[in-house]
């Protein structure tokens, strides 16, 4: 119930963010929020099991194969989609494909999500 309830608050102030910037043009501050808040879904979606793990007695890893398959890709895709919109992205935009910049934010949503339940399923007790 309180994942739900965070996504719906983190839903209507993207909303707001994004009203925002229609009227001044300033895409920074939706375009950083847009990709943090999904990972902070991933995170709250892996957080139930995470916390079923620390409490049974074991001794911590890092899955750095699941890490480096997985999540750097993903935080690669997100990272592109942020720094295309940055003063220095003007230089990356041949290097980026199309459908990152349409203004289709689908892909940013799922790698977001993606990175951040990785990050914590990679963790293990």
């Amino acid at each position: 119930m309180a994942i739900g309830i965070i996504i719906y608050v983190g839903a209507k102030y993207q909303f707001l963010l994004k009203q925002e910037y229609m009227k001044n043009y300033e895409a920074l501050t939706f375009i950083l929020f847009s990709s943090i808040f999904p990972i902070g879904i991933g995170i709250l979606l892996r957080l139930p099991k995470l916390i079923i793990e620390i409490k049974e007695n074991r001794q911590w890893t890092f899955d750095w194969a699941k890490f480096m398959g997985v999540g750097l890709p993903s935080l690669g895709v997100l990272s592109m989609c942020v720094l295309i919109f940055t003063p220095a992205g003007e230089y990356f935009i041949p290097l980026v494909p199309e459908v990152m910049y349409s203004g289709n934010f689908t892909i940013q949503t799922i790698a977001g999500v993606v990175f951040g339940f990785i990050l914590l399923d990679s963790v293990k007790k």
